[in-house]
């Protein structure tokens, strides 16, 4: 576990000391988010966020070559280059799209390259297990690579739309990726640090760079926030989040005959930042759909997002991030317990968990409604 706090710590003091000179960069570039219908910030506010974290993953990364526990995931395998290079792609696409806007196209077809990038240095996904019938189809690179890339592409996009209040993207790719590492680094421990796991350090390897950088970063996002991380941070977490889980994922240590419980340990480093995600990109779906059936555009502002009914139960911009950091959390913790803990002690603490959170979330409702029925 020392290393790997070691690799937290770097990227966390990293983006910590080098955020306050990215806000002045931004403003001397003149990369300022300025407040508009579509959004909740009131003040201009310096954007390219993204190279705080940028130059703090790849301190991180870098600084492993120096600790020997790490050695085998540079030597065995190019997949930590190519998700260092695939993420320099898509940090100068963001950093660009900061400055000028870009068309969408454009920006597509960067996210394809980049993914294309992990691909070629093997971040991949190889296989396809079959629960029950013992089948494990083998992937051949012509639909591995669409495979892949379609994953990344989703996942980049998925932590760019939930970019929408100060401090919500970084939260929840920090909770995402440290649930992702206590996955990653428990299955390690359990199956040892030779064979077919010793390559499955770069998947908690980079989760833990990715937490540290976040938490870093977001000491100057929270609300109010000094900096925004732009799509060159929110885009470059989708990438680096997608390459750790592909990592994960291709090289588990479950068997080829793989039986329904073996076949969820396999895919359940996928599920981990799907289920952290879950409630913001609901939120963006429901928004297009809502959209759609008023015969609006889907980039036409409201003010029915989660965060603004949170807001109108009477939660401040700070405490309905902190609702939406929770919901991820317990996503993120539930997932973990059915992996590591006994069933029966799940049957009695999730209900009790989600029953909390409930009443948290409903707090300043129920608050209001106590007051007005006590009003004399």
């Amino acid at each position: 576990m020392g290393p790997y706090f070691a690799i937290g710590l770097a990227a966390f003091v990293a983006a910590f000391i080098l955020t306050p000179g990215v806000v002045l960069l931004s403003k001397r570039l003149g990369a300022i988010d300025h407040p508009s219908d579509r959004k909740v910030h009131a003040d201009p506010t310096p954007t390219l966020g993204g190279t705080a974290i940028f130059c703090a993953l790849m301190i991180a990364l870098a600084l492993a070559v120096l600790i020997p526990k790490f050695n085998g995931v540079y030597t065995r395998s190019s997949e930590l280059v190519g998700i260092a290079a695939g993420a320099f792609i898509i940090y100068a696409l963001g950093a660009v799209d900061d400055l000028k806007d870009l068309p969408a196209p454009v920006k597509l077809a960067g996210q394809v390259f980049a993914s294309g990038i992990l691909f070629l240095s093997g971040v991949k996904i190889r296989t396809i297990l079959l629960p029950g019938n013992e089948v494990s189809i083998g992937l051949s690179d012509d639909v591995s690579v669409l495979v892949t890339v379609i994953w990344l592409v989703a996942m980049i996009n998925a932590v760019n739309l939930i970019d929408g209040l100060d401090g919500l993207a970084a939260g929840i790719v920090a909770i995402a990726s440290a649930s992702f590492f206590v996955y990653t680094f428990q299955t390690a421990q359990t199956f040892g640090d030779s064979g077919a796991a010793a390559p499955y350090k770069i998947a908690p390897l980079v989760a833990i760079a990715l937490v540290g950088a976040t938490l870093g970063f977001l000491r100057y996002n929270f609300h109010p926030a000094r900096i925004f991380m732009g799509d060159s941070g929110s885009m470059l977490l989708g990438l680096v989040l997608g390459g750790a889980t592909i990592s994960g994922v291709s090289n588990s240590p479950v068997g080829l005959s793989p039986s329904n419980a073996e076949v969820f340990l396999a895919y359940f480093p996928l599920l981990i930042p799907l289920l952290v995600l879950a409630i913001p990109l609901m939120d963006a779906a429901f928004a297009i759909v809502r959209r759609a059936r008023r015969r609006r555009s889907v980039f036409h502002a409201d003010k029915e997002h989660i965060h603004h009914r949170l807001m109108d139960l009477g939660h401040g911009h700070r405490a309905a991030v902190l609702v939406m950091y929770v919901w991820s959390a317990l996503a993120a913790g539930a997932a973990l317990a059915f992996t590591f803990w006994d069933r029966d002690q799940l049957v009695f603490a999730l209900p009790i968990a989600v029953g909390a959170l409930v009443l948290y979330t409903l707090f300043p409702l129920l608050t209001k409604i106590l007051a007005a029925r006590l009003r004399p």
